[in-house]
C-alpha cells in the first residue's frame, strides 16, 4: 500500500504534488518523493519520512515543471531506507522516473531475466524498480527518437504479459510526457481527473479521488484494469486498454481499512461502504446475539468510526467516542516490527473513563490483523472500569498473507491463523468476538458496483486471484518480510545508508 500520484499542468506542478502526497499520507509514511520535469529534465527529491519532513522550500524551488509524480512508501516488498524512496530512474531509453503501488509476485523471475538479458543493474531489492526496467526494456523496442502513444501502449501491453501481481502506477518519460497504468486485474486503486482552465485542460491521476477533490480537479473515472493513460508535453489526452483479458477485481481490504472514507474507488464510495458495513455486523449480532447486553458502542478510531455509527443505529444503542486518538502518531498498522507497534498503542490512544466505568461495551474494529492493537486497547477499557469488553470486527478474520502490497506477509504472525473465534477471543482477553461473515463484507462493497467482476479477498480466504502464488512463494516471502526479517535489514540499512539521497538533484 503506497500512495501515487501524477499531475500534468500548464504550470508549475510541486506544490500541487506535494498537497496531493499530504492527503495520500494515511497509505505511507515510510518515505515520499517527488520528481518534476522542465525541458527535458527531471528535477527530484526523496527522503525518508513524512511528506511534510522530506520537503523544505528550497527543495520546493527546485522542483521546477508542468509535469511530475509522487509517491509516498509503505514499505512491503525489501527493505526501509533511503535507496527504497520513489519514484525511481532510469536514463535508458529517454529518461523514465516511475512511482509504483502495489507488489509483484514474480520479481525475482524478472530480476534474473533483467540482468541475464538485458545486463541491467538493479541497485534495490524493491520489485518497483523491477517493474521501471521491464517498462524501459519495452518502450526501447520502438527505437524512436520521438515516441508516438501507440507506441507507449504496446510497451505497457509487452509489460503486462510479462508482470504478475499488483501495480497502479504514474511514470514520467523525458520530453514526452506522463503515464500512468493499472494491473490487468484492477488489484490496486488508480484514479483519474482534470481540471478546466480557460485555455486549457489540467490531469491528474491519483491513488485515491480524495486528492482529486482536495486539489479541486473534477473526478473522471477511475483506470480501468489493464489499462492505460498518457498525456503529451503538449496536454494532449490519450488511453487504451493494453491487456489482453482484464477483469476487475479489487482489494477489498482497501474498501475494509485502506482508502480514505471521503473517497470513490471504481465506483464505489468508501463511507457509504463502510456504513453497509455496520449495518450487516449489525444484523449479524441481532441474527446470533438477540439477547445481547450491550450498554454502548465506541469506535476504535480512526476507520472503524463509520460502521460504529451505523451498527449503534441499527441496534437502537448510543455510540459514544471513549477513544481518544494522538493525531502526531502514525498509523500502527503500517509500522514496522512488532516492538514499535506494541509501544505506539498507549502512545496513540487514552481511554476517556466516564464513558467505559459499569458499562458493558462493544468496542467496534476495522479490522483485527496482529492482534496487538486489539488486545491493548481492551486491557485499557478493563483498567478504565468496563463490566464487560465485548469486540467486533467490520472485517472477517485475517487468516492468511497478503502478496499484493499490504503488509501482511506471514501467517504466523497473523492471530486467527489456524485459530477460532473463541481462541482469538482469549488471547485477546475480550468477553465475547463477533466478526463480519465474508459474504456480508463482498456484499457491501457489491452494492456500490454491481458491474465489479469480483473481489481480491485473499486475506480472508487464501485464494490469489493472480493464480501464481503457492505455498513454496508464500513460505519464502515470510523468510524475507517477518518482523525479524525487517529489524534485521532495518539495521543493516542504518549501518551502511546510501548518502546523498535526502538531497535535491537534477538528473539528466
Amino acid at each position: 500500500m503506497c500512495g501515487v500520484v501524477g499531475i500534468h499542468s500548464k504550470g508549475n506542478v510541486n506544490q500541487k504534488l506535494y498537497d496531493a502526497l499530504t492527503v495520500l499520507q494515511h497509505r505511507g509514511q515510510d518515505a515520499a518523493g517527488i520528481v518534476t520535469c522542465s525541458e527535458g529534465r527531471f528535477h527530484q527529491k526523496k527522503g525518508n519520512g513524512l511528506v511534510r519532513d522530506v520537503f523544505h522550500q528550497s527543495d520546493m524551488n527546485e522542483l521546477i515543471g508542468n509535469t511530475g509524480i509522487g509517491h509516498c512508501r509503505y514499505p512491503t516488498a525489501g527493505s526501509s531506507g533511503p535507496a527504497l524512496a520513489q519514484p525511481f530512474y532510469v536514463n535508458s531509453p529517454y529518461g523514465i522516473s516511475l512511482a509504483h503501488n502495489g507488489n509483484l509476485t514474480n520479481s525475482e523471475f524478472l530480476s534474473d531475466k533483467i540482468f541475464t538479458r538485458d545486463l541491467r543493474h538493479l541497485n534495490t531489492d524493491s520489485d518497483s524498480e523491477v517493474l521501471l526496467n521491464i517498462l524501459a526494456h519495452e518502450l526501447r523496442k520502438c527505437g524512436k527518437i520521438e515516441v508516438e502513444p501507440d507506441d507507449i501502449f504496446d510497451a505497457i501491453k509487452g509489460l503486462h504479459r510479462k508482470c504478475r501481481g499488483a501495480y497502479a502506477c504514474v511514470g514520467l518519460i523525458a520530453r514526452q510526457g506522463l503515464l500512468g497504468f493499472r494491473d490487468p486485474m484492477g488489484i490496486r486503486p488508480l484514479v483519474l481527473g482534470k481540471r478546466k482552465k480557460k485555455r486549457s485542460t489540467e490531469y491528474m491521476i491519483a491513488s485515491e479521488s480524495s486528492a482529486l477533490a482536495v486539489l479541486g480537479f473534477e473526478r473522471m473515472r477511475d483506470v480501468a484494469p489493464g489499462e492505460a493513460i498518457f498525456i503529451d508535453r503538449e496536454g494532449n489526452f490519450f488511453s487504451k486498454q493494453c491487456a489482453d483479458n482484464p477483469r476487475l477485481f479489487p482489494c477489498i481490504f482497501e474498501h475494509v481499512y485502506l482508502a480514505r472514507p471521503d473517497s470513490s474507488l471504481d465506483d464505489i464510495h468508501m463511507y457509504k461502504t463502510r456504513l453497509r458495513q455496520g449495518n450487516k455486523l449489525a444484523e449479524k449480532i441481532m441474527r446470533e446475539w438477540p439477547d445481547h447486553d450491550i450498554d454502548v458502542v465506541i469506535p476504535i478510531p480512526d476507520t472503524s468510526r463509520v460502521a460504529a455509527q451505523a451498527l449503534a443505529e441499527c441496534l437502537g444503542l448510543r455510540l459514544r467516542e471513549g477513544l481518544m486518538k494522538n493525531r502526531y502518531i502514525g498509523r500502527t498498522f503500517i509500522m514496522p516490527g512488532q516492538a514499535v507497534r506494541k509501544k505506539s498503542v498507549r502512545q496513540k490512544l487514552n481511554t476517556i473513563v466516564p464513558e467505559f466505568e459499569d458499562r458493558n461495551v462493544l468496542l467496534v474494529d476495522d479490522s483485527i490483523v496482529r492482534g496487538t492493537t486489539s488486545r491493548q486497547i481492551v486491557q485499557m477499557a478493563r483498567e478504565a472500569g468496563a463490566n464487560k469488553v465485548y469486540l467486533a470486527s467490520a472485517a472477517p478474520p485475517v487468516r492468511y498473507p497478503n502478496v499484493y502490497g499490504i503488509d501482511m506477509p506471514s501467517a504466523d504472525e497473523l492471530i486467527a491463523h489456524g485459530r477460532t473465534t473463541e481462541e482469538i477471543a482469549a488471547l485477546i482477553d475480550v468477553d465475547k468476538l463477533i466478526y463480519q461473515d465474508l459474504d456480508d463484507l463482498i456484499e457491501a462493497s457489491r452494492e456500490g458496483n454491481t458491474n465489479v467482476d469480483g473481489f481480491e479477498c485473499s486475506v480472508f480466504t487464501g485464494e490469489y486471484v493472480t493464480g501464481d502464488v503457492d505455498d513454496a512463494y508464500l513460505s519464502r516471502i515470510s523468510n524475507q518480510r517477518n518482523d525479524q526479517a525487517k529489524l534485521h535489514r532495518e539495521k543493516s540499512s542504518g549501518e551502511a545508508s546510501v548518502i546523498g539521497l535526502h538531497n535535491s538533484r537534477k538528473v539528466n
